[in-house]
């Protein structure tokens, strides 16, 4: 992070109240949950961003994950729109399968009164659909709108809007699709209790609570909000630094990981830096705001979804295997004084070293989707001050969550990335010839460092 002062916000440049686009969507596989599985064999987690750029607002990147860390890009400059501008997209897959975005249309500087449109089949080849005029009396800007589907299949646009007598100050509205089109959308209601001068409103739903997350305009902070009702009256309970990410935050999207905890992302305009912070308590406390690798300082206010998808790593349980390096084919995973390390294993190696080289693949002992690892003497493989070893199974819950690992696609054909199920975007890597875990750097060495082949057992 550095250390210059805050750089004002696009909005601020004219106004000391500036106003930013709110936003708001409900993310996950259903409307509103979080998902404590880890995705079955053969399968993956799939998480899709479509930022505008830092650079240019005429156009958008695609970019997808399946840690909700290491973003990768899939496609740039996926879609631009046949005129006017690109920002704040958000992105939704219908059930008629095609994927959606809606968008603001112009600029910040320029008065903004319709949301775009447009559509795809796979998220990387879009269709311009059409623009949609907000139907707001004196209406100057609608900005940010957002996807938001419901409990009941509803399917809505949070769009923030500000009218021509104070057109820095945005309230947040409700726009509900009236057809499975979405080409009928019904009159605007604003969502109340969060007020004006609150915007990029995000929401996501926990059985029947809504909970808002919004930034105070004035004050610069993320607050954060609940409500029985989508359109409130919404209750501010968290202000201020409440969570520890600092001020000028904007842009924050709430999405569920796949170990039972969430992921806020948020936009740090005021330092250039895009950042995530965990919560595991329904968001109560939260981890510290860490920068997001890769997209970080490329991407602007984006909003996230989740799927599950085929295609995934697929290894078997209750077999024995051995784990070969994928950038160092000679080497192989192997237990030494309770330590996991990387030596040169062959079939000249003794008949201990071999043993010592050979696991057995268990169902998760957090999730069993997940893997756990057992060396020939039953102890499991675990993350202990960051460095991978073997214990005794103590039957805490923290040590099944420190033995249980999420199997991510590799660098390479056949190659599995084993994450940490308690310390999402951390690794099984080798450095130095021994496995600890690490959070991942976005780069192709460190996929490569953390990829291994499950062969036959040496043992």
């Amino acid at each position: 992070m550095s250390t210059r002062p805050p750089t004002p916000s696009r909005r601020t440049l004219l106004r000391a109240l500036a106003a930013l686009p709110a936003s708001a969507v409900l993310l996950g596989e259903l409307p509103g949950a979080a998902f404590a599985a880890a995705p079955p064999s053969g399968s993956a987690t799939r998480y899709t961003i479509v930022p505008f750029l830092n650079s240019n607002d005429g156009t958008v990147n695609v970019y997808q994950s399946d840690d909700a860390t290491d973003f990768r890009l899939l496609k740039s400059s996926a879609f631009t729109p046949p005129s006017n501008r690109i920002r704040d997209a958000s992105v939704f897959k219908h059930t008629d399968g095609y994927y959606y975005l809606t968008y603001t249309t112009h600029t910040w500087q320029d008065v903004s009164t319709t949301i775009g449109f447009a559509r795809s089949s796979d998220r990387a080849n879009w269709t311009f659909l059409y623009d949609y005029t907000v139907p707001i009396a004196n209406l100057s800007r609608a900005w940010a709108p957002e996807w938001f589907v419901d409990s009941d299949g509803s399917v809505n646009v949070i769009v923030s809007c500000s009218v021509n007598s104070d057109e820095w100050i945005f309230t947040p509205y409700r726009l509900k699709a009236t057809n499975s089109t979405l080409t009928a959308w019904s009159s605007p209601v604003a969502l109340s209790g969060i007020g004006p001068n609150h915007i990029d409103t995000y929401i996501v739903r926990t059985g029947s609570t809504y909970h808002a997350f919004t930034k105070n305009e004035t004050a610069k902070y993320i607050e954060y909000a609940t409500a029985s009702s989508l359109t409130g009256p919404y209750a501010i309970s968290r202000t201020g630094d409440w969570a520890g990410w600092g001020s000028y935050r904007e842009g924050p999207s709430v999405i569920p990981l796949d170990n039972g905890g969430w992921r806020i992302f948020f936009d740090g305009y005021g330092d250039g830096t895009y950042y995530y912070s965990d919560s595991y308590d329904t968001f109560a406390t939260w981890s510290a705001p860490t920068a997001l690798p890769v997209v970080s300082g490329t991407a602007r206010h984006f909003t996230v979804i989740k799927e599950t998808v085929s295609g995934g790593p697929s290894l078997a349980k209750n077999v024995t295997r051995s784990f070969q390096s994928a950038n160092y084919s000679t080497r192989y995973w192997q237990a030494q004084s309770s330590l996991l390390n990387l030596p040169v294993v062959t079939a000249s190696s003794t008949a201990a070293e071999r043993s010592a080289a050979t696991f057995t693949v268990v169902a998760g002992l957090a999730d069993a989707n997940g893997y756990s690892f057992r060396d020939s003497s039953g102890n499991y493989l675990r993350h202990w001050d960051f460095r991978a070893r073997f214990d005794a199974n103590d039957g805490t819950s923290t040590f099944a969550k420190d033995a249980t690992f999420i199997a991510r696609t590799g660098s390479s054909s056949g190659a599995i990335r084993w994450e940490s199920y308690n310390y999402p975007g951390y690794y099984l890597r080798h450095y130095n010839y021994q496995l600890r875990v690490e959070r991942t750097a976005g780069t192709d060495l460190f996929r490569q460092d953390s990829s291994f082949v499950p062969v036959g057992a040496w043992g």
